[in-house]
């Protein structure tokens, strides 16, 4: 088995000038490695790949194997799959690798890099989307009236827009329950929200294919799952049949949302980092106010 051999003589001799011979570049080499294959690690640890990472393993130990008990026929066979391995590779982590070059392109060391920074905003500028979109939420959540909500972050989704009809209208709570409203033209997909703007409705989102999602949450659940596996958007889901309010974030669905927890993540998604402690502060005084009331 040429490939595995190389392989593994390669790691070998990589620990053998470490030990023997070290130098600053070998330890820098073998942490960086190590940093690489930390990450790849958690990147796919709580996904498909998961078990795809597994039967990748089991192979190159019955590779290995069978180069060592001379089974010739199955190092053959597993000759020929090793050797295209690495486009079946891009084949079938094709979601984790474009993952991490997107969470690679909007880390904050790359925006540094490149210029590139949030819009600014200030606290009365984003106190009122944040009321609108919670209390459409609640209102549509009593009249059991279905929602899905995408709010963008870093990761563009001009893909997802253009699948949709163009709003481009300042967020108001009348506005959102009418686009979700049954048997409305544009009450079936996903509203986009930009810039603390709604740019768009009806949009196709992906659905999820994690197969551990609940049977119980249907399409509207899992595309909103779904959009979030492959971007850092959130959305905001309201359920049709029980009226609950769910969120979901890195492919993680949190059901149960109520007003004050909406506030406080619509407040963190629409502000930037150096006025989210004051404007926190301020909305959760004003509802303690409001509850002594």
């Amino acid at each position: 088995m040429t490939q595995v051999q190389n392989f593994l003589n390669s790691i070998g001799g990589l620990f053998t000038n470490l030990f023997q011979t070290p130098d600053w570049r070998n330890i820098v080499d073998v942490v960086l490695l190590a940093i690489l294959i930390y990450n790849g690690i958690k990147l796919v640890i709580h996904t498909r790949s998961n078990s795809l990472i597994k039967g990748i393993g089991l192979v190159l130990v019955v590779a290995w194997l069978s180069s060592i008990l001379r089974f010739n026929a199955v190092s053959w066979l597993l000759n020929q799959i090793i050797s295209i391995g690495l486009v079946v590779l891009v084949i079938l982590f094709q979601p984790e690798f474009r993952r991490a070059l997107d969470q690679l392109g909007r880390s904050k060391w790359m925006r540094r890099v490149f210029g590139i920074t949030p819009p600014k905003a200030e606290a009365e500028q984003v106190e009122q989307p944040v009321n609108e979109i919670v209390r459409a939420m609640t209102d549509m959540a009593r009249k059991k009236i279905g929602a899905l909500i995408v709010v963008e972050r870093q990761t563009g989704l001009g893909d997802v827009i253009e699948t949709g009809t163009r709003v481009d209208a300042e967020i108001s709570a009348p506005l959102i329950e009418n686009i979700f409203e049954p048997n409305t033209p544009l009450h079936d997909g996903a509203m986009i929200i930009r810039n603390r703007r709604i740019n768009a409705a009806a949009c196709i989102l992906p659905l999820s294919e994690d197969p551990n999602i609940s049977r119980d949450l249907g399409t509207r659940h899992r595309a909103g799952i779904g959009i979030t596996e492959t971007t850092d958007a959130v959305t905001l889901i309201v359920s049709e049949e029980t009226g609950i309010i769910s969120m979901a974030r890195e492919g993680r669905l949190t059901r149960h949302l109520d007003a004050r927890s909406l506030t406080i993540l619509l407040t963190e998604l629409f502000t930037p980092e150096r006025t989210m402690t004051s404007l926190l502060g301020t909305t959760l005084r004003r509802e303690e106010r409001e509850d002594e009331e």
